[in-house]
């Protein structure tokens, strides 16, 4: 039967009737703005609610009744056949982003009761964004039928119903969210049915309205996201718990590389055709392999994933011996003599070769990557191991016109320096890409824009040297940090090679000609070179070559420490290891945040001049370092305290969520809140431990010393004042509350804290009271 002459669904009883006043919802019960909900006293969400009701002269669906409380996403559910909880939490999920982004918007809208157009075109555009880079990738045209510029007139039904048909596929996608080349695919497909709906398009088979390909109950669920996630489940289980090869199965990487390319289009169609071989798992007949990397568990990765690691250190070994068996001092001296420098260019046939293995390897490991649909990357990788055999060729047929050229002038003369100098031209066009990769690295904007761009002609220059993908494009580091990246390593590959050449290298030159130059030599094993003692010097350099190529990891080690060191000291990483450390360094940090929280008003005029700046600088290294006064005094009546108090609660309870410290240690770091009417800050209880003991001692030693003094000592202590005023302020105001008014125990009270006041004013404290009871009291 034709899609487009089904039978009228019968109307589910759930869809007919209208919304219940205590029906379930996740946050806002948008189903019922007269509830009487916190949520819904904002105009906000009134207003993002109110739009998604604006349905108008919409075509209403031609087999489901329409009710007057339905809105746009209930418009979409009845065409497109979602899910009815679907439909509800993603009604939630879009008033919720729309109140939000409204809420935050500055200067706010003139008129707060209706969605503001900037808001919805910036969410549409942030949610839609991958959508439209995937298009512009592919080359396809955006099915988002609605302008970006600004002078454009905006469509807000239209762009509601683009962002509710896109959270409505999302929501009903399941393990498809990790796929989102996947959902873009079918995104892209559902809103060209959506777009002919808007625009009243005539279906040319029935003569009647165009209407969606899927139909029926759970439609979207049955015959779109079902196919495709039995598809990956049955690719989980091929990989038996991942032991199975890594080409014998796709992930989820996997199948969404495939739809990076058109071919999805071509194979897949809409709706989707589930007898395409995109759905034949790897157990059964033939079906879409990996489409952008496969791994194939061999030893010769080693060399393949660090290619020019191992080419670096074959070629500067060769040159290396080379330099070193002349016998000069240094290598600058022997790279005077121009037999030396030809035979030094015997690198470039050791270079080309590594390429040619290069080229042999990867199509060894990426075989299977082959298919019809991707003849280019196997044309490819043919043509690459053809170009680095053609370069051995060329390469020994220009080094062999040298030495005859030499030879037959026995001495360098101008056609065999013409010929050397054709050989370096030669070799120059050999490095012209490795010269390309080292300018795109030194300028890393270029590679990014170069990835980043969709434009064919800078396609089809990089289509040589990798495989084009949608994910990862335009990721490359700075310019600053390639350079230090850069000097980092310049530094340890010249070690290495400075210590390689003078300690590795050049002491077994003598040795090695001496062991040449031994004749008629019997050797009790197989002579594999007759008459030559090259496999005794093979023997003889084999453990140095073995710990040359395997001593970069133990220099990278010993800079990398350096490094590290360097950059955790600047940081200050580790200084404070302990309780103890904290308590020291915690005053600094209460007045670092008092120095860089101030108001913009105040920032602009005090610290506009250079000398106001350049102070700035002297007191924040200054706090950092310890120097000089260490803070003010936080008082509990001042705005610095509050603020302080704010920020450091925040970062406690985001170390609590975090469950880095535990429910106990967030009451000993918390800073409580000042409810008693207390003087000073309250600060933390790790820092108040043992001083208001420490100054009850001390009372109790100075018990006739004058209160000024007593005072004093008390006092050079911050946080031992602090402990002091505290507990007083609280057992005033505690004794006080508890104690019933205007009663004699409570009037005997109040006359006793008066006089207390009243002698600390007067300073008679330690004159009027027996200080040697406080302890006594205390405990």
């Amino acid at each position: 039967m034709n899609l487009r002459q089904r039978v009228p669904p019968v109307p589910s009883p759930s869809r007919s009737r209208p919304p219940q006043e205590d029906e379930t919802y996740n946050i806002i019960p948008v189903h019922n703005l007269l509830a009487d909900h916190p949520s819904l006293r904002y105009p906000e969400v009134r207003a993002a609610a109110a739009a998604l009701r604006s349905v108008g002269n919409l075509r209403k669906p031609p087999f489901s009744p329409w009710l007057p409380h339905m809105d746009l996403l209930d418009w979409l559910a009845l065409f497109f056949c979602f899910q009815k909880d679907n439909v509800r939490n993603q009604r939630e999920h879009l008033v919720l982003h729309l109140a939000n982004a409204q809420m935050r918007l500055t200067p706010p809208p003139d008129n707060i009761d209706t969605l503001d157009g900037t808001v919805l075109r910036r969410f549409r555009k942030k949610l839609l964004k991958n959508y439209t880079n995937w298009c512009s990738y592919l080359g396809k045209k955006s099915n988002i039928w609605i302008s970006d510029r600004r002078e454009a007139t905006s469509d807000q039904r239209r762009e509601l119903l683009y962002v509710s048909m896109y959270l409505l596929i999302w929501g009903e996608s399941a393990n498809l969210r990790f796929v989102p080349e996947c959902i873009c695919y079918i995104f892209h497909n559902m809103v060209m049915e959506l777009n002919k709906i808007l625009e009243d398009y005539i279906d040319e088979n029935t003569g009647q309205p165009v209407m969606p390909s899927i139909s029926g109950e759970n439609a979207f669920l049955n015959c779109v996201v079902k196919p495709i996630y039995e598809t990956i489940r049955s690719e989980v289980e091929s990989s038996k718990n991942g032991t199975a090869p890594h080409a014998a199965w796709r992930n989820y990487d996997d199948i969404n590389e495939y739809f990076w390319s058109k071919r999805c289009f071509q194979k897949l169609k809409w709706p989707i055709d589930v007898g395409s071989n995109f759905f034949v798992t790897s157990s059964r007949g033939k079906h879409v392999g990996k489409t952008g990397f496969v791994e194939q568990r061999s030893f010769w990765n080693l060399f393949r994933s660090f290619d020019r690691l191992w080419i670096m250190l074959i070629l500067f070994l060769q040159a290396a011996i080379i330099i070193a068996w002349e016998g000069k001092e240094f290598p600058w001296q022997a790279l005077e003599n121009r037999d030396v420098q030809a035979r030094v260019l015997t690198v470039f046939f050791t270079w080309s070769g590594l390429r040619f293995l290069q080229s042999l390897l990867d199509v060894g490991m990426q075989y299977s990557l082959v298919s019809s649909e991707t003849l280019g990357l196997g044309v490819r990788m043919v043509m690459k191991s053809i170009v680095a055999a053609a370069w051995i060729v060329i390469f020994g047929v220009f080094y062999g016109r040298i030495w005859s050229q030499r030879n037959h002038d026995r001495t360098w003369s101008n056609e065999a320096n013409n010929r050397l100098v054709n050989f370096l031209e030669v070799a120059v066009v050999f490095i012209i890409p490795e010269l390309l990769a080292v300018a795109l690295f030194v300028l890393p904007w270029i590679r990014n824009f170069l990835e980043n761009t969709n434009w064919r002609i800078f396609y089809m220059l990089s289509w040589w040297f990798q495989s084009r993908t949608f994910v990862g494009r335009g990721l490359r580091e700075g310019l600053v940090d390639n350079i230090k990246y850069t000097l980092f390593w310049v530094v340890v590959l010249a070690t290495k090679f400075c210590f390689s050449y003078f300690l590795q290298i050049k002491p077994l030159i003598a040795p090695s000609k001496a062991v040449l130059r031994i004749k008629d030599i019997d050797y009790e094993w197989h002579e594999f070179f007759k008459n030559s003692n090259g496999f005794a010097v093979g023997l003889l350099w084999l453990p140095v070559v073995l710990i040359y190529f395997m001593d970069l990891q133990i220099w990278y080690s010993i800079y990398s420490s350096f490094v590290g060191a360097a950059v955790g000291l600047f940081a200050h990483l580790g200084e404070i290891r302990n309780i103890q450390q904290l308590r020291l360094r915690f005053q600094f940090f209460a007045s670092a945040i008092q120095f860089n929280l101030m108001p913009e008003e105040q920032l602009l005029n005090s610290r506009g001049t250079l000398r106001n700046k350049f102070n700035d600088a002297i007191h924040r290294l200054k706090l950092r370092y310890g120097f000089g006064r260490p803070y003010r005094k936080l008082e509990s009546n001042q705005v610095e305290a509050n603020k302080f108090a704010l920020i450091w609660n925040e970062v406690i309870m985001t170390f609590r969520e975090e469950d880095i410290i535990s429910d106990q240690e967030v009451e000993l770091l918390e800073l409580p809140q000042n409810s008693w009417n207390v003087r000073v800050i309250r600060w933390p209880c790790f820092l108040l431990c043992n001083e208001l003991l420490l100054a009850l001692s001390q009372a109790k030693e100075l018990v006739d010393a004058p209160d000024k003094w007593l005072w004093y000592k008390i006092c050079k202590n911050e946080y031992r004042r602090c402990a002091v005023i505290e507990a007083y302020d609280c057992i005033k105001h505690l004794l006080l509350e508890i104690i019933k008014h205007n009663t004699e125990e409570h009037s005997i009270v109040t006359v006793l804290f008066q006089e207390i006041d009243h002698s600390l004013q007067i300073e008679k404290f330690t004159k009027t009271f027996k200080m040697t009871a406080l302890p006594q009291l205390h405990t």
